[in-house]
């Protein structure tokens, strides 16, 4: 196991693989057996570009090549923050089949962030690409002037690589390709038991955490998932939102398409117009998205022209989607399945079956995906609630986390003697075995599905000279479910706007979707009994004065 992980127990971990959870196959080796399986069919295709599964193989195996000849092994790390494209699946592929471990940056990351995952893992890569309306490569640049460990950047896309390697550059230079596939063979991971790449928190205490999934857990949720969705190979899915999600990934996203031996449509637009237009051209069947893009999309197909009849299926999580939203869905699409999806990046996934019935699939988030799945809803002092009850659930199973990578103090009190995860969602369970989600009981902010930290925001806020005191507060919004509304005290003789406290934020390099929407200056914060800020009085503060606003 990588140093910095945590293993399953002795006893657990026997038990997955005697019960099948655990299958004792890399995901390197599986990539293999899925391009295989069939060579000539289609594989991927983007706006640009588009490859078969032969060429998918020989790709990969290529830029393998290429990252081996730049000195990487495995287990170093590189953070990959690349757009939709077939570049990306190709990149992973390439990574997965060498053992050196990606780390899934998001597109809206910038310095602040980027800086963080290269030092915590000390990362030896960073893959990102060119012709983007953001600079990327001048952003490796910067982050490079600080990095101890950053040897390598590789640049993806058509445009100027300045100073550092291309991938095209790369995989060009592998002409041989018998040869080099025998390297990169040579160099495969042996251990399905080891980690195969690391996910990212949601960040719910100061910057994200990092998630370590083994070939053999993530092997399952894979297969599992694409089960629950009755993949074939007649199926084409839509990769809409930023493919280094768990849930466009894995869940079953398209490497559960290609196991399946689909096809993977990508793109990094998903406004209705552009996904519609795809979804026409491609057949487009299956797709994993946020309430807020199934709102927007379904409110945009009532008056749309496109032929939106192959889709069969839609994915929804991240946020819980609420039920008037999902029949608004259902009644849009009638020839749609919907399946509402609750899972976290650390493990745990439930889902509503394509049997279930309606009601159920439109008031509730479904159950765990795997037998061996253990789940606890407990109250505030870690006892069992009575069933029906909410409380908050902890778990653990064949493919949720032991523990974050190389967070010993923040394990402790992330996880319970025992070895459950405290998820910090609060839920209550029906006589079914489905999960109704009711909110959390961590400082998070989760806007359309992107989780931000209040604390990590309100640390860059406080570092304004003019700020004495800060808090950052969920406030309700219908398409985004939350958005950020930050809460000043400014020190005597100062004043600032929403916009001025973006511009400096901004030049902080803190990720886009993490900026504050909504600025209230006041000339103190409330507080609790035993001193603390009071947020529950500011989000009901800020709630009133939403509806105030809409009533006038």
């Amino acid at each position: 196991m990588l140093s910095g992980a945590i293993p399953w127990p002795d006893d657990l971990a026997e038990r997955y693989r005697r019960e099948g959870y655990w299958q004792g196959q890399t995901l390197a080796a599986l990539s293999r057996e899925w391009c295989a399986r069939t060579p000539a069919r289609r594989a991927l295709v983007d706006a640009e570009t588009e490859l078969s599964y032969a060429e998918l193989d020989a790709r990969a195996d290529r830029l393998a090549g290429g990252l081996l000849e730049l000195g990487l092994r495995a287990p170093d790390r590189v953070v990959v923050q690349l757009p939709n494209t077939v570049d990306y699946v190709v990149a992973l592929l390439a990574l997965l089949r060498i053992g050196v471990i990606p780390i899934f940056a998001l597109p809206g990351h910038r310095r602040h962030e980027i800086d963080h995952f290269l030092a915590l893992a000390d990362a030896k890569a960073y893959f990102v690409a060119a012709g983007q309306r953001f600079d990327f490569v001048e952003l490796a640049r910067d982050v490079q002037t600080r990095s101890q460990t950053l040897e390598h950047v590789v640049v993806f896309g058509e445009g100027d690589a300045g100073p550092f390697a291309s991938a095209a550059s790369l995989i060009d230079a592998q002409p041989d390709e018998p040869a080099t596939r025998e390297r990169v063979l040579a160099a495969a991971p042996a251990d399905p038991g080891d980690v195969a790449m690391l996910l990212l928190s949601g960040g719910t205490s100061g910057l994200p955490k990092l998630i370590p999934r083994t070939h053999d857990d993530y092997a399952y949720c894979v297969r599992r998932t694409a089960e629950l969705c009755r993949l074939t190979e007649d199926d084409v899915t839509l990769v809409a939102l930023p493919a280094g999600h768990n849930f466009p990934l894995g869940h079953p996203g398209f490497l559960g398409a290609l196991s399946t031996g689909g096809q993977v449509a990508l793109t990094a637009d998903h406004s209705a117009e552009a996904v519609f237009e795809l979804v026409e051209r491609e057949r487009v069947t299956v797709t994993a998205i946020v309430p807020a893009l199934a709102m927007r999309w379904s409110e945009a197909a009532q008056g749309s022209q496109r032929d939106l009849s192959s889709m069969r299926l839609w994915q929804v999580g991240g946020t819980r989607l609420l039920p008037a939203a999902a029949r608004e869905v259902l009644g849009t699409f009638p020839q749609l399945t919907l399946q509402q999806v609750f899972g976290m990046a650390e493990g745990l996934v439930c889902v509503t079956s394509l049997d279930d019935p309606e009601d159920v699939v439109v008031e509730t988030q479904g159950r765990p995906m795997a037998a061996a799945d253990e789940c606890r809803i407990v109250d505030p002092d870690g006892r069992e609630v009575p069933e029906g009850s909410s409380g908050e659930l902890h778990t653990r199973g064949p493919y949720t986390l032991r523990g974050y990578f190389r967070a010993t103090e923040h394990n402790a009190n992330a996880f319970t003697a025992d070895g459950f995860y405290k998820t910090g969602d609060v839920v209550r369970r029906l006589p079914s075995g489905h999960l109704v989600v009711e909110g959390r009981v961590k400082d998070m902010i989760n806007r359309g599905g992107e989780k931000i930290s209040a604390e990590e925001v309100e640390n860059v806020i406080l570092s304004h000279e003019a700020v004495s005191a800060v808090a950052v507060v969920a406030m309700p919004d219908p398409m985004l479910a939350e958005r950020a509304c930050a809460y000043v005290v400014l020190d005597e003789g100062h004043a600032m706007t929403l916009d001025e406290l973006i511009g400096y934020m901004r030049e902080r390099g803190i990720a886009s979707f993490k900026l504050p929407e909504r600025l209230e200056v006041v000339d103190e914060l409330p507080l609790t009994r035993v001193g603390k800020i009071d947020k529950a009085r500011l989000r009901e503060d800020v709630t009133r004065k939403l509806a105030a606003t809409e009533a006038s």
